[in-house]
């Protein structure tokens, strides 16, 4: 198996199999992934821009890093090793919550994940790798619940997703996004 290879998994998150990262999108075979949440000291969000050649959702704006574990490699462990590749980051991460959804995406392919988010905490400058993020940019809460209402087609549909409350994935932004105070 090679760093292409997804972790096939069940609605509990039980390893069923191992696919290859295109078939698996072609046919929305549900897989194993992550979605980290940066925050800094200001409670503002670290997003980031995809690059214009990512399989799909090029050059949407989401959260600050998402990915997928390789056969045999712990999600956590994923988590930081992706977030350094992407953006240059280190910092430790705290698995929060899972969900799963499933929604087409550019290209013709299906997004089917049971997405596992960790957030951070990160108060420097991130160091993006151009083939993963296009740009990147803190945000406050406010300010991107306007965004998202007034242009929700800037955004991938996972980010998105956790922003809804309707979405009907038991999971929103306001049960990890740091309080105030």
């Amino acid at each position: 198996m090679n760093e292409e290879t997804l972790i096939l998994v069940d609605r509990q998150d039980n390893v069923n199999g191992f696919g290859e990262k295109l078939p698996v999108h072609q046919e929305g075979l549900l897989h194993r992934a992550f979605s980290i949440f940066l925050f800094d000291k200001h409670h503002r969000l670290m997003l980031q821009r995809r690059a214009l050649e990512k399989y799909h959702s090029g050059g949407l704006w989401t959260n600050c890093c998402c990915g997928h574990p390789r056969p045999g490699e712990e999600t956590e462990a994923a988590a930081r090793r992706r977030l350094r590749e992407e953006m240059g980051i280190d910092c430790e991460l705290y698995w929060t919550t899972s969900f799963i959804y499933r929604s087409s995406v550019s290209n013709g392919l299906i997004e089917h994940e049971f997405d596992h988010v960790f957030v951070g905490t990160f108060n420097g400058e991130p160091h993006p790798t151009p083939k993963e993020a296009a740009d990147w940019k803190w945000v406050e809460k406010t300010d991107l619940l306007n965004w998202i209402s007034k242009t929700p087609d800037d955004f991938t549909v996972w980010f998105r997703t956790i922003f809804d409350r309707n979405s009907g994935i038991g999971v929103h932004v306001d049960d990890f996004w740091p309080k105030v105070g």
